[in-house]
């Protein structure tokens, strides 16, 4: 049985590494280089045709989306760098001067024909270009080497699709609720047993650390929500990526909250010390209400990242009924610090604010607030899509794919995606 369970587990790892980015790049790009080389061999008068492979390597991308724009600008920084060496050579041809005033046209006009991160590709491909003696031929040549490279590039990706980075991304942002959870537990211990001011604050610069989590957990999403983009296999790819963001932002909110209620109790442990932060009573009610609101996030993570709507509609009764059992103990807790207040009115600022963060924290996982931002978001990328792309837009409206048919297809009653 163990050696089953192992064996499971080497599985599991294995088809991990095979749909890791770094894998998966690594694989096609060598592939779509190999491809393009042995191609342009046989179709460029050059004996070492590396612009194609080159081309190849810079356009296939992890995601589709990002493989058609990336190669569009790549295939216009070549042509653009070949046309203003070709202009040179018959004006001046090289020479020092003649060189510096190249890589200036080259650079400006980079920046004019809107190439972005390949501006510096026009100044090389035209320093190249110009340095040949037969400008003509090698001009020509680096043309076709890079639309072979392109062309090879976009090729294997409609072969070799890449995959769809949502999973990954859900795991992700799991993960970061579960390490909300671990923190928020940890937090509720000690405000139980009293809190030395030594270890609120390495809790505290604990919550601080989660920011780095937070940056990636964000380039997983982005990276999901590029292969959203111009894929066939996924519908609704505009309603995956507003759900998850918005649940991403939704637990970025909870962690800076998180930081301050870390703050708070750092300071509160510095007030009282050598004394426990709560008495015993209030305490033990804020160790529980921090563990219940450690559930509602987990259990939050689960709604935003989960596909099937039956699954969805489970999730969120669940969450629903966390957050019903957490609002309790936070009225219970409201009463257990006010009587602590009425007894010491000097110091109520900060047990008031302990009391006013984990409401923020509530109130950001409720569903109904969380409905309210989904439709929100939806209605800004319809806007912005109607403003970047007026005619698909209309031409959508008239097929009948409204934005309404989108909350209807996706359930929107605050439920399902």
């Amino acid at each position: 049985m163990r050696e089953v369970r192992e064996w499971r587990a080497h599985a599991t790892r294995i088809t991990r590494k095979r749909r890791d980015p770094v894998v998966v790049q690594t694989f096609r790009s060598a592939t779509a280089a190999t491809i393009a080389y042995v191609i342009a061999l046989r179709l460029s008068p050059e004996p070492a045709p590396l612009t194609a492979p080159l081309t190849a390597l810079l356009v296939v991308q992890v995601t589709l989306y990002a493989t058609l724009t990336n190669g569009f600008r790549r295939v216009n920084a070549v042509v653009t760098g070949v046309l203003v060496a070709i202009a040179f050579s018959l004006l001046v041809g090289l020479t020092w001067w003649s060189l510096a005033l190249l890589l200036v046209a080259a650079l400006v006009v980079g920046r004019l024909v809107k190439v972005e991160e390949y501006v510096p590709e026009v100044a090389i491909s035209a320093m190249l270009v110009l340095g040949v003696t037969t400008v003509g031929n090698t001009a020509w040549a680096r043309v076709v080497e890079t639309l072979i490279g392109a062309s090879v590039g976009l090729a294997c990706n409609l072969l070799l699709a890449p995959p769809v980075w949502v999973e990954e991304a859900g795991e992700s942002i799991e993960g970061l609720a579960r390490r909300l959870r671990q923190l928020m537990l940890r937090m509720g211990e000690e405000a139980a047993g009293g809190t030395p001011v030594d270890r609120a604050a390495e809790q505290l610069h604990e919550a601080r650390r989660l920011d780095h989590d937070i940056v990636e957990v964000d380039a997983a999403l982005r990276r999901a929500e590029d292969s959203l983009r111009l894929n066939p296999r996924v519908q609704d790819s505009v309603l995956h990526r507003v759900v998850m963001r918005t649940g991403l932002d939704t637990l970025e909110i909870c962690t800076v909250v998180l930081r301050v209620l870390a703050r708070s109790l750092t300071d509160l442990a510095k007030e009282r010390e050598p004394k426990p932060l709560f008495e015993p009573e209030t305490g033990a009610a804020l160790e529980q209400l921090l563990s219940e609101i450690a559930d509602a996030v987990v259990s939050f993570a689960v709604l935003v990242t989960t596909h099937l709507s039956t699954s969805a509609e489970s999730a969120e009764e669940r969450l629903a009924a966390e957050l019903h059992t957490a609002a309790g103990t936070r009225d219970k807790l409201g009463l257990l610090l006010r009587e602590e207040a009425e007894r010491d009115p000097g110091h109520w600022q900060l047990p008031g604010a302990v009391l006013t963060e984990v409401n923020r924290i509530l109130d950001e996982l409720d569903t109904e607030h969380r409905t309210r931002r989904l439709f929100e978001e939806l209605d800004r990328v319809s806007r912005e899509q109607r403003a970047r792309m007026p005619r698909l837009t209309r031409l959508r409206e008239r097929l009948g794919v409204t934005e309404q048919l989108w909350r209807n297809r996706a359930g929107f009653d605050g439920r399902s995606r």
